[in-house]
This record gives C-alpha cells, structure tokens and sequence, in this order.
C-alpha cells in the first residue's frame, strides 16, 4: 500500500498534476462563481462592494501571514525527495507547524483591529460585519497551508484539490443559507416592528439597505467555515494516510539537518517569495481603497461628468445614498468574478511548475528543464490568450447570460464595460505567475519580489492618475493592470530564460496559440451576430462559446500549437496520441 503512494508521488509530472489541481479549480471556481452571481443578485452593487471590500483588506494579510510560507516548503521538499533527503522531508513539516499557527494567530488579530481603521478609510462603514465575519479564514487558511505546500512538494495534488472542494462547498451552501436565513428574519422583523436589529426604517428600501451588511457577513460565515473543515480534512488525511514516504526510504536517507539550519533555509526562500506576494495583495488594497476615494472625490466635486458616462445605470437611490463610489465598485467586482476564473487556473500551473522545474533544475538535467519550461508556458498560452480575448469579445452576452433571470442589469451594463477590457490584461496577469513560480523553483526567488515592487508603483501610479478622470473611472484600474502585468511578464521570461541559458521556442509556445485564439475570437464574435437573429440571447451566447471552443481546437491542430510531447505526459496520453495519428491530426 505504501510503496503504491510512493509509485505514485514520484511518476505524478507537471500535466497530470495540473489536470488534478486544475480541474479541482474549475469546480471551485464554478462554485465560487455562482456563490458571487447569486449574492450579487440579491444585494446588488453595493452588496457587491462590501464584500469586495472585506478582501481587499484580507488578501494582504493572509499572504503577510504564510508569507511564502507554502511555496518554500513545497520547493525545499521537492528539493530533498529529488536528492532522497527523506528525513529533511520530515523535518521541514516539523517545523512548519509552529510558524504558520502563530502567523495565523497574529494576522487574525490584525484584521479585527485593523478592520475597524480601513472601513472608515475608504467611507464605507457597513463593511466592518463583513470584515469581522473573514477574518476567521486567516487563522485556518494558515493551518491548511502547513499540509498544501507539504504534499505539492511531493507532487502530490490531490489533498489540495480535496481541500479546496470542501472550502468552496462550505462557501457556496453554508454561506448561502445563512445569508438567506439573515435575509428573512431581518425584513420579517422590519414587517411586523418596522425596525431592522434596532435601527428604525421608514420605507422598504432603507430596510433592505440595513440588511444588506449582515447579510453578506453571513454569507461570508461559510467562507471560515469552508476553511475550518478544509483544515480538517488535510489534518486527518495527513495522520491517517501518510505522505507517501517508506521505513525504507527514512532508513536509507542521510541524517537531516539541523533544525536551526532547516529554519534558516526555509526563511531565507519564504521572505523574498512572501514580500512579493505580500506587494502585490498591497497593491490590491490600495487600488480598492484609491478607485472608492477617487470616485468619492468626482462624486463630491463634479458628478455630473460621471453621471454623462453611466446616466441612469446609476440607481437613484444609490446616488443620494452617497454610496456610488462603493456602487461601482461592486460592477468591477462583477466583472472581477469571470477574471479569476482565468487566473485561478494559471495559478494552478504554477502551483505544479514548482516542484516539477524544482526537480529538473536539482538534478542539473537541462533537456528536461527546457520541456518543463515549454510545457508550461505553452499550457498557460493555450488557455490564456483564447481566454482573455474571447471575454473581451463576448464581455456583455457572457455577463447577461451568468447574470440572467436576476434584478442587476445596470451592474450588468458598467460590468461588461470593464470586462471588455479587463480581458486584455488577464493575459498578462495569469501569465506572470506560472512565469514567477518558475523563477522561485531556479532559486531566483528575489526577481518576482524585484518584479512586484515596481509593478506595484506603475500600477499605483497610472490607477490614481486614471481613476480621477470622470470620463475614464473605474477603467483606470484595468489599464492600470495592463501596464503593470505586462512589465512583470515580459522581465520575468526574459530573466527566466538568461538564468537557465535556455531560449523556448516562443513561435510554437506564443505565436501560434495566439493566432489560434484570434480565429477563435472572429468566430465569437460573428457567430453572436448569427445566432442572435435566430435565438435568444442566452442560447446565442452558449452556442457561440461552443462554436469558439470546436474552431480554436480546430486552429491549434491546424497551426500545430500542441506538441507530442504535451500530450503524452497526460492521462492516457499514448491512447489520445494513436487517436490524433489515425485522424492526421497531429504528427
């Protein structure tokens, strides 16, 4: 039985990796997904920008409380397996232990403190109950980290993936349901009393506005409680099932280091790697907190140039509520929710990058280092580019379609704006971390922090300049996205391939995927004209989406954008080889 995990932990490559992870991704982003779509549908832009908001502040202390925590521990443990230094293994999971629960701890007093100081910071107190029902997440998302990083060093994806499951199932039915269940006691009571939890309302509309606060604080209760069972789950998976690692294998290995060598190399690999994470989450935050203050300040100082862009797609409710700038923040939100589909997938293909570049640079194997390398990029290129440019061409029929049946058509309307061009710089975001994650498993765990840094800048820079001009707002953001991504993409491949001494072949990981993904593109574009005098829209929309997908397969057969190679380190690879061979569809 141990000797099969074994088996299995050490024939796991990048592909079949990144299938396990990434298909465990797309369900939780799916679930994630409808999770967003059904609260935006209920509590609209505003409930959209609470939640938004929460994050906004949670993001860059989760990744100051693992710090580069998980991505250390799954580089230094796919180092050790590939030299068969089994009792280092050991040895960096004791250690991490104790680091992530007081991390987690801390952070999690951080984020209740602090909560209380951001939400006036931004003009949007409410946001507070959403704040304080998040912050639980820090304390478990540490805990689960010490097992992530752990079994992805061991090119084991499955716990993750399980995990991850579990968190979103938690989110999108827990969280759910309590929200619901907050939703009707609060407007049962405003029925017979007139009061909301204390607060007087005169009129329906003002209920609902009291409501909406705790409701998508209760929402947000799933969320920690996804991560406590995710936890769970990966502790007694650990305890119970092991890692894979034989007696014999311990026997055999040399004595581990010293702890307090262990420690140091740990540290010294996390801090670059968790400093820029943490810029970036920064950076995050600070573009929430710039695009609310900046729109705040068109609204106080000219608000009709703002409102000659969006007219009466702005409720009038909202705007003598002064709460548009929390409004249209909530419509990039909506946007933001299809985006990170995308990212989140790329984000799986560096996650199974690392430990599989980390093994093929230990082992001084350079042939296996440039198709690793290949392998990666061209798997992140295929799913990229179709990506981003058929959400800019489809961003309106593909936001009516997720968001049909529900009551947010003019976030809807702003929302499709933004993914318009939001589906350009998804491109350059969802590349540079594959590319990132690739220079931390070269030991170069300094340049994404060097990356970040200044991309952090730019982006700062260019948000605040284009923010402020009303007739840009809220666009500001993406371009400044654009800008940002694409200087860390283009460095970092360039850096990547002068610190290996490798140059990829970029026409067959670049060109042809892109040439691929424009016909895809035409095809979407021009098959929504058709269907929609045939069809309704809905159906239009997923027809043209299938039409896209069969033409961009198509396209990469017929520009060769798939290589032998690729699909052999899949699942039943040699199977889906002689399948292709007998329709000539590859050589």
């Amino acid at each position: 039985m141990v000797s099969g995990k074994t088996k299995e932990r050490r024939s796991q490559s990048f592909l079949k990796g990144a299938m396990v992870l990434g298909g465990s991704m797309v369900v939780v982003k799916l679930m994630g997904m409808i999770y967003k779509i059904l609260l935006s549908s209920q509590y609209g832009g505003v409930g959209t920008g609470l939640f938004n908001a929460a994050y906004a502040l949670y993001n860059p202390l989760f990744m100051l409380s693992t710090a580069g925590f998980p991505i250390a521990i799954s580089r230094m443990v796919s180092e050790s397996v590939t030299k068969k230094r089994f009792r280092d293994v050991k040895q960096i999971h004791r250690i991490s232990v104790p680091i992530f629960v007081v991390a987690g701890c801390v952070c999690f007093l951080a984020m209740i403190l602090g909560g209380f100081i951001y939400v006036n910071v931004i003009n949007a107190g409410n946001a507070i109950f959403a704040l304080l029902c998040l912050s639980p997440t820090i304390f478990f998302g540490c805990l689960m980290s010490i097992y992530r990083g752990y079994f992805e060093g061991m090119r084991n994806m499955v716990p993750t993936a399980v995990s991850e499951i579990i968190e979103a199932s938690c989110k999108l039915f827990l969280g759910l349901a309590a929200s619901y269940i907050v939703t009707q006691y609060c407007m049962g009571q405003y029925n017979s009393t007139g009061y909301v939890l204390g607060i007087k309302c005169a009129t329906l509309t003002e209920a609902e506005s009291a409501t909406i606060p705790i409701a998508i604080g209760a929402a947000i209760t799933g969320i920690s409680l996804g991560s406590l069972f995710g936890f769970l789950y990966l502790f007694i998976r650990y305890k119970r099932g092991g890692d894979g690692i034989t007696k014999e294998e311990l026997v055999n290995s040399p004595p581990p280091r010293q702890s307090g060598q262990t420690l140091r190399i740990m540290i010294r690999t996390a801090i670059p790697i968790g400093l820029g994470s943490i810029i970036m989450s920064i950076a995050d935050m600070i573009d929430s907190t710039l695009v609310n203050i900046r729109i705040n300040n068109i609204m106080q100082s000219d608000p009709k140039a703002l409102l000659n862009v969006y007219g009466s797609l702005i409720p009038d409710n909202v705007y003598y509520s002064s709460e548009t700038h929390t409004y249209l923040y909530g419509c990039y939100g909506i946007a933001l929710t299809l985006m990170m589909l995308i990212t989140a997938v790329t984000q799986v293909f560096g996650t199974t990058a690392l430990p599989s570049v980390t093994a093929a640079w230990t082992s001084k194997n350079k042939l296996q280092l440039k198709k690793s390398m290949e392998t990666v990029l061209r798997v992140t290129a295929l799913v990229t580019i179709p990506s981003g440019i058929g959400m800019s061409v489809l961003a309106e029929p593909l936001l009516s379609l997720i968001y049909s049946g529900s009551s947010v058509f003019e976030e809807v309307e702003i929302g499709s704006r933004v993914l318009t061009v939001m589906g350009i710089s998804v491109i350059f975001i969802a590349t540079s971390t594959p590319l990132c994650s690739m220079l931390q498993a070269i030991g170069r765990m300094d340049v994404p922090l060097k990356l970040f840094a200044i991309g952090m800048v730019i982006k700062i820079v260019v948000n605040y300049i284009l923010v402020g001009i009303p007739e840009i707002n809220i666009q500001g953001a993406n371009i400044g996205s654009i800008v940002c991504y694409c200087f860390v993409a283009i460095v970092a491949l360039y850096v990547l391939c002068r610190e290996t001494g490798i140059v990829p072949d970029f026409v067959s990981i670049f060109v042809k995927p892109l040439f691929a993904a424009v016909v895809c593109g035409v095809s979407a574009y021009f098959s929504e004209i058709v269907f929609d005098y045939f069809f309704r829209q809905r159906i239009a929309t997923i027809l043209s989406v299938m039409v896209a997908i069969v033409v961009y397969v198509f396209a990469l057969f017929l520009f060769k954008a798939i290589k032998r190679e690729d699909i052999l380190q899949m699942p039943k690879g040699n199977k889906i080889i002689k399948i292709l061979e007998k329709r000539k569809l590859i050589g």
